[in-house]
């Protein structure tokens, strides 16, 4: 049995996601143990929101889900680094590819990318 240690956050800790084929930084989210084992069970990316205080499957309502085709844990087992391939193109809520879509530049942010979709139509706002 793997051996995470959820301790540090209060029960969570941190999902790096990366596109599997292009090392894509996609997005940071949270786990608890629950989405831990779904995710293990179900080869889905599943998270937890701290926001809703619920478990997240990412995908479930825009369609953009992630599938996990490798793992990774950091060296303090209090960090993972899931390498998905990235359904639909976007793993952000906002529309775009990745969650990272502003760059400093000139010490301001500069929007880099195109959203794939509009999130008002996707999550009816």
């Amino acid at each position: 049995m793997i051996k995470l240690d959820f301790n540090k956050l209060g029960g969570l800790l941190p999902a790096i996601v990366q596109d599997y084929q292009s090392n894509e930084v996609l997005m940071l989210a949270f786990m608890n143990e629950e989405a831990w084992k779904t995710t293990l069970s179900t080869g889905k990316a599943t998270y937890y929101s701290r926001t809703r205080k619920e478990l997240w499957i990412k995908g479930k309502t825009s369609g953009n889900m992630q599938i996990v085709k490798e793992i990774r844990i950091d060296c303090d087992n209090d960090t993972v680094l899931l390498k998905v391939e990235q359904i639909g193109g976007a793993a952000c809520h906002m529309g775009y590819k990745s969650c990272f879509f502003k760059k400093i530049e000139h010490r301001s942010i500069k929007i880099i990318g195109k959203p794939l979709f509009d999130p008002e139509e996707v999550y009816k706002k």
